[in-house]
């Protein structure tokens, strides 16, 4: 190979890693899935306004769009009835699906609400059951890699009518116990704030809950919160495989 040659690959290798450090990281994971964030309550225990969900949506967006997930295919709803323009229930789960539409990989889907022994808030909506629920994550993701996190009191109701092989479910709490911070003096719902906490330096999903998890019995442990909140895990047999390689981004 003549010393020009030599010298003209030199220059075309330079320039490529030039571009490859000016662009960052290589393409997402999830390039093409599709995420939605849920504030589905804004009260506290009282009835009382606060912000704490809507806080939770907000910085939420942000750190999974950290994390690698595209815009375009993210929406997220704040079911707040006191605004202008509320958006209504119906509305959501029609975004939800016109956003499984464009992002066609897999999908991201996160509710933080207030919870009951057998339903969650949905809006001003009648409440979300596990089987609603689960009917409105079949018909937007069928059998995609599927991410639900359910951030509500009770929410370990959701485990089983969500589990599925190709589904990781995580939740607040388990079927039996309350999670805690929706009062106005709250930033965020605890476990939402652990999330976010969690989120820039999690590899991926299974440390982002292993690390919520120790985040919030900290927390609850530390301020004397009782019974603990007791946070729920399901993670089917073909995501077993395959969240090891579903690694975030970050940027350089």
């Amino acid at each position: 190979m003549g010393r020009g040659l030599i010298i003209v690959l030199m220059f075309v290798l330079g320039i490529a890693g030039s571009a490859r450090a000016q662009t960052g990281a290589p393409p997402s994971r999830f390039a093409n899935w599709t995420s939605a964030i849920v504030a589905a309550d804004w009260r506290d225990g009282a009835d009382r306004p606060i912000q704490a969900f809507d806080n939770a949506r907000r910085d939420l967006v942000k750190g999974f769009l950290a994390a690698g997930f595209p815009r375009a295919n993210m929406v997220d709803y704040s079911l707040r009835p006191d605004v202008p323009e509320p958006t209504s229930a119906s509305a959501v789960v029609d975004g939800i699906t016109a956003a499984a539409t464009r992002g066609t990989a897999g999908c991201l889907l996160y509710f933080t609400s207030h919870g009951a022994p057998n339903a969650m808030v949905f809006g001003v909506a009648p409440r979300m059951t596990p089987d609603m629920m689960a009917n409105i994550v079949r018909s937007a993701c069928g059998t995609r890699p599927t991410v639900v996190i359910v951030s509500a009191c009770y929410s370990g109701i959701f485990v089983n009518a969500l589990a599925a092989p190709n589904r990781m479910v995580l939740t607040a709490a388990s079927r039996e116990r309350t999670s805690f911070g929706c009062g106005a003096d709250e930033t965020y719902p605890w476990f939402d704030g652990c999330i976010i906490e969690t989120l820039p330096t999690a590899s991926d999903f299974l440390a982002l809950a292993a690390g919520t998890r120790a985040c919030v019995a900290r927390k609850e442990a530390a301020l004397g919160a009782t019974p603990p909140s007791d946070p729920q895990m399901f993670v089917g047999a073909d995501m077993q495989l395959r969240l090891p390689m579903l690694r975030f981004s970050r940027s350089p």
